[in-house]
């Protein structure tokens, strides 16, 4: 058995964790693949809690009672007060979807299941997982199922079997192949779930029972084996990023270098190891846990009432309260209880513990339960957080992809007995614009249809939902029977192309590895459909996509406004709405230039004035979520559909 002692170098270790952790989550790029700090905890965790556990079975004195309270010790005070202080801050900063979010996380991880609730949500590396106060918390649940499952494991395995250390690194092995198995096809499991990252937790179990033998390597090979770790660790800090697949293969690159260093430093006296086991980085390493914990939470409300974006200055200033924070709640809330100052018994430690969970536990059922307390929000706060729900029926008008009907049309303006001559064709993004064709079909007594699926493209031949294919058949074949006038193509034109911003590319249609190509598929086929509906003898409006906000805007619209910070300025500059459209906007110039009866519609000069494409104007938020216009921005596109309707008034005389 290895026996660990006062390890000054895994203090350190613990401090080479959770630095480029912190780091990464507040935005210093040079800390790359800063994440990992979190596989490097697993195999501390897995060697120093094994290595209690097997001491005691192999002493014969092991009680699960004893290690529950301990555990609860060491975690439970610091994550309660941690967690209350979120729920605390959020009341204060949080619209009521965000809070409503939040209370639900804290329900998760008062049964130590967070992570399995993240699993089900945003990724990880996706933006808009930077407003989930409690996101970090997932390493924790991961560690919890372990501490649950494990000692159970163990005691079975040393009771009943003579060579159950080869169970142990079968468990590992197994779990890794699974991790490599799952990350293609489900990537979130694979970096939230406990099956596909017990392995890393196993790799610190197996240094912890492997038997020591009596013989001594050369020094040499200690300070090899150490000097190599560190460097695992530090090329995974700096050179992995948010767009390696992970953990997979990349995240044996600090498990290995971890286990290698605690490996190596226990045997022998290494520079790595006294590197580690400096005064600063001990220091850090003491209050890891509490860094750990506070850091995102005030990265999330700090980004939360933030303008223009975290920048470096002002991102130093927060990771400074993070640590002071941190060292408030290691010297106040750790320590007592860590040295029994505080319920020194492990019956009472257990109680409390369980049932702070079950307090914690019941106030963020309560913040779900109550859609997160709107009545918190007032005024222009208020006003924004509405517009994150479309209020003016917009989903009734928008056909889901399990939709068994793909002829369903949505009309508005003049009588039943006249037939629509407009029609308005799209994705989600079309049904976006339905208060403005609303309004103006009422205005100028004309009726319009309005056509659209969630997700789907307005063209044929390329896509590859049978949904999406059968919607716009149907509905170019009602553009034929109808004789309608006036076709208007509208849709997230970018994301089919492109994929999201973030990376992802769930939606991507047309996927090459030359975009050149990739472009002219897309060209090839939207020319097509323009000359298929102008065959029909209509006239084409496309509407050209509407700027994108970055991740997050819209939610910090009320979270600004509830601490006095005005938000006029909050938007995406057009130059990035211009470059990522600059294809598209060729594109629709050269089919405009073609036929004069196919004519461009452009949000672009009414949304982004001064050169900023704004989140909000005249006090009403103009996004329902980053990508799509709210009642009051779907609203404003009215003066862009009037030409649409005019152009009928003219036709009919009026």
């Amino acid at each position: 058995m290895h026996t660990f002692g006062n390890r000054r170098d895994i203090d350190g270790l613990r401090a080479l964790a959770v630095i480029p952790v912190v780091l990464y989550h507040f935005g210093f790029g040079l800390f790359s693949g800063g994440f990992v700090g979190v596989d490097v905890f697993f195999v501390i965790s897995g060697f120093l809690i094994t290595s209690i556990i097997f001491r005691e079975i192999s002493a014969g004195r092991f009680s699960f009672v004893d290690f529950w309270a301990r555990r609860a010790r060491r975690i439970i005070p610091a994550l309660s007060v941690m967690m209350l202080a979120a729920l605390a801050v959020g009341w204060v900063l949080m619209p009521a979807n965000d809070y409503s979010q939040l209370g639900r996380a804290v329900r998760y991880q008062a049964m130590f299941v967070s992570n399995i609730l993240f699993m089900r949500q945003d990724g990880y590396f996706n933006p808009a997982s930077d407003f989930k106060p409690l996101l970090h918390t997932w390493s924790l649940s991961v560690e919890e199922q372990y501490y649950i499952l494990f000692p159970l494991l163990m005691v079975l395995l040393t009771r009943y079997l003579r060579h159950w250390r080869w169970i142990l690194l079968g468990l590992l092995i197994v779990s890794f192949a699974l991790n490599i198995a799952v990350i293609k096809r489900q990537p979130d499991a694979a970096f939230f779930l406990l099956p596909m990252r017990a392995w890393e937790l196993l790799c610190g179990a197996m240094l912890a029972v492997f038997p020591v033998s009596d013989r001594k390597f050369s020094p040499w090979l200690y300070q090899g084996v150490s000097l190599a770790g560190l460097l695992a660790v530090l090329y995974a800090i700096f050179g992995l990023d948010k767009y390696t697949p992970f953990p997979g293969w990349a995240a044996l690159l600090p498990v290995l270098g971890a286990t290698a260093m605690i490996w190596a430093n226990g045997h022998a006296s290494t520079w790595a190891g006294r590197l580690l086991s400096g005064r600063a980085m001990v220091a850090v390493g003491l209050i890891s846990y509490s860094w750990y914990l506070w850091h995102w939470p005030v990265f999330v409300y700090a980004n939360a009432v933030s303008v223009d974006g975290m920048q470096a200055l002002e991102a130093s200033g927060w990771v400074i309260l993070t640590l002071v924070l941190a060292w408030l709640s290691w010297r106040l809330i750790e320590l007592p209880f860590r040295e029994k100052r505080l319920l020194a018994g492990r019956k009472p430690v257990l109680f409390a513990g369980l049932t702070a969970l079950l307090v914690i536990g019941f106030a963020g059922q309560v913040v779900r339960s109550g859609d997160g307390i709107p009545d918190r929000l007032s005024g222009q706060a208020l006003q924004y957080a509405q517009a994150r729900d479309w209020q003016r029926g917009q989903k009734e008008c928008l056909l889901q992809r399990d939709s068994e009907d793909m002829s369903k049309i949505c009309r508005f303006g003049g009588d039943e007995q006249t037939p629509p001559m407009q029609l308005v064709w799209g994705d989600s993004h079309a049904a976006a614009l339905k208060p403005a064709i609303e309004a103006d079909a009422e205005r100028y007594g004309i009726p319009v249809w309005l056509a659209s699926l969630s997700g789907c493209l307005p063209i044929l031949g390329h896509e590859t939902r049978p949904q999406c294919q059968d919607f716009n058949q149907a509905t170019l074949q009602s553009i034929r029977e109808h004789k309608i006038r006036d076709v208007v193509l509208a849709a997230r034109w970018s994301l089919y192309l492109y994929g999201e911003e973030d990376g992802d590319m769930q939606h991507v249609l047309y996927r090459d590895d030359s975009r050149a190509i990739a472009e002219q598929e897309i060209a090839k086929d939207l020319s097509a459909m323009v000359r298929s509906v102008r065959e029909t003898g209509a006239r084409v409006w496309i509407f050209k996509e509407v700027p994108l906000q970055r991740q997050g805007t819209v939610a910090r619209l009320a979270s600004l406004a509830m601490v006095g910070r005005s938000a006029e300025k909050l938007g995406r500059p057009i130059a990035e709405h211009l470059a990522r459209q600059r294809f598209f906007n060729q594109l629709f110039t050269q089919l405009s230039a073609q036929d004069p009866n196919v004519r461009v519609l452009d949000p672009t000069p009414l949304m982004c004035p001064d050169g900023v494409c704004r989140a909000e104007f005249d006090g009403y938020s103009q996004y329902m979520d980053e990508n799509h216009l709210s009642d009051k921005g779907g609203e404003r596109m009215k003066p862009l559909l009037a030409p649409i309707f005019l152009s009928e008034n003219a036709v009919r005389g009026g």
